[in-house]
């Protein structure tokens, strides 16, 4: 007998609620469009809904958290839009950065299960949530397992795993993807924030596993891909695309795939109750959002590894603000793009949702080059999971010429502070936000400054228009 089984599939949505600029790539540059919405993403889910019945919606996580609306509530304006999605399952990353006592709150507010086989609690190694789900589709029993983002107690602020350690499920799935079979699930689902190349080698190490619904890692998959007898899907970030992933299936096995990465453009109706959602969690923050605070003479986003208009705003701010010599911060990939002209308010908190201080430190070179290998190691070490994080850290008054494909910690080549190559026995003053833009290990004399970040692009916007974006901080040789 033969069944489809359509599976949807949101990730990295990051709190964008409704429409916003998005990044698309041409062969002539960048260019933006308008995307998004959960108002548009209902419609979309609601006709296909009306198209097959057996329908499977999948949230990769970074949902909660990522704009002012979502951060100012830890996540608890987006309860009623997320309710109202008709959701069947979701996993975490960011969604945990108010800290695991909240995010467990959230799970007893939203009307579908948060899953990991890979958190656990640090005291009594018990899972922090519930492993897997078996959900009944219209007949198609379906085996849904989810796995947190690894690098939550690794790279991200300690708040975010207090009392808790992950794992990259590797080792668990295994057994999960067994006791959901013997449970009765047909089909199994690995609903995975780890990231693409990760997905890739757990499916390469893993047999049994029928898709992979991945996220973290902002992959816009045009193509299905399938690795071994998976089906691997992808679909960009906030909210921009839904991905659907269409199995025939012949008794409990699927036999083909189709795939389609649907754009969620501003001509899609509106779903009428869910927009009035948007609006309630919205309306109470559109007049300070909406403050003009500058100008930007460039589109500021963060679509590449290396370097990004986005961050050297941050950067130069910061630098302005402290007098170092240089500035680092994460390799963040969230933030939708600003497009060239006024900058408000909204838009600084989309830059650096958590606003933290700015903070300084003395560093020598020897460290810098320390802290610069660990982090491109983090970033492209030849075994997935021991990658770490999302783009290059983000950095201002350096330049590093590099060869990608060297092993760890020989991969630079030679490091430059402003005009003069890089002295190991030097101490640089330097200045950065968050603990990812110079770990604690590196450097002395660690210190807040009483200015917070969107406080910096602040004052800096209101003496500068900003035009520089890029400064080629990286070459590639």
């Amino acid at each position: 007998m033969k069944n489809q089984l359509t599976i949807l599939q949101i990730n990295d949505v990051h709190g964008y609620l409704d429409l916003h600029p998005e990044l698309y790539y041409k062969n002539q540059g960048i260019e933006l469009r308008t995307a998004g919405g959960y108002s548009r993403i209902k419609t979309i889910v609601e006709n296909i809904r009306k198209e097959n019945g057996q329908v499977l919606f999948l949230d990769n996580g970074d949902t909660l958290h990522g704009t002012y609306e979502a951060v100012e509530s830890e996540g608890e304006s987006l309860v009623p839009i997320l309710n109202n999605l008709g959701l069947d399952a979701m996993t975490f990353h960011w969604d945990i950065a108010y800290g695991p006592d909240i995010l467990l709150k959230r799970q007893e507010e939203l009307n579908y299960p948060i899953l990991a086989i890979n958190a656990y609690d640090k005291d009594t190694h018990e899972l922090y949530t519930n492993p897997y789900v078996i959900k009944d589709i219209q007949g198609i029993r379906v085996g849904i397992i989810g796995i947190a983002c690894n690098i939550i107690d690794k790279t991200m602020p300690k708040k975010f795993s207090e009392g808790l350690y992950f794992t990259n499920g590797s080792d668990e799935l295994p057994k999960y993807l067994k006791e959901a079979r013997e449970n009765g699930a047909e089909v199994t689902v690995v609903l995975s924030h780890l990231g693409f190349p990760q997905d890739v080698k757990l499916i390469e190490d893993t047999p049994g596993i029928d898709v992979v619904i991945s996220g973290h890692t902002h992959n816009r998959l045009e193509q299905l891909q399938k690795v071994n007898d998976t089906y691997i899907m992808q679909s960009g970030s906030h909210g921009s695309f839904v991905g659907k992933l269409t199995l025939t299936l012949f008794g409990s096995k699927p036999v083909t795939a189709t795939h389609e990465l649907i754009h969620v453009e501003e001509s899609i109706v509106e779903d009428k109750t869910m927009k009035k959602l948007v609006h309630k969690a919205m309306e109470p923050h559109i007049e300070k959002l909406s403050k003009v605070v500058g100008k930007t003479e460039v589109v500021l986003h963060r679509g590449n590894a290396l370097e990004s208009p986005m961050d050297n705003l941050l950067l130069s701010s910061m630098l302005e603000e402290t007098g170092a010599e240089l500035a680092f911060s994460n390799g963040w990939r969230y933030g939708a793009p600003v497009p060239q002209g006024d900058v408000t308010l909204r838009h600084l908190h989309q830059i650096i949702p958590v606003n933290p201080p700015v903070s300084t430190v003395d560093i020598t070179g020897a460290e810098l080059l320390a802290m610069m290998e660990e982090n491109l190691e983090n970033t492209y070490a030849r075994d997935p999971f021991a990658q770490m994080g999302g783009y290059v850290k983000r950095c201002l008054g350096l330049k590093i010429y590099m060869k990608i494909e060297n092993e760890k910690g020989r991969r630079i080549q030679k490091f430059y502070v402003g005009d003069q190559e890089l002295d190991l026995t030097k101490t640089y003053k330097a200045c950065y936000v968050t603990n990812q833009g110079v770990p604690n290990k590196y450097g002395v004399n660690h210190k807040k400054t009483e200015t917070l970040a969107i406080e910096a692009l602040e004052k800096y916007l209101k003496n500068h228009s900003f035009n520089k974006a890029y400064h080629e901080t990286f070459v590639v040789i």
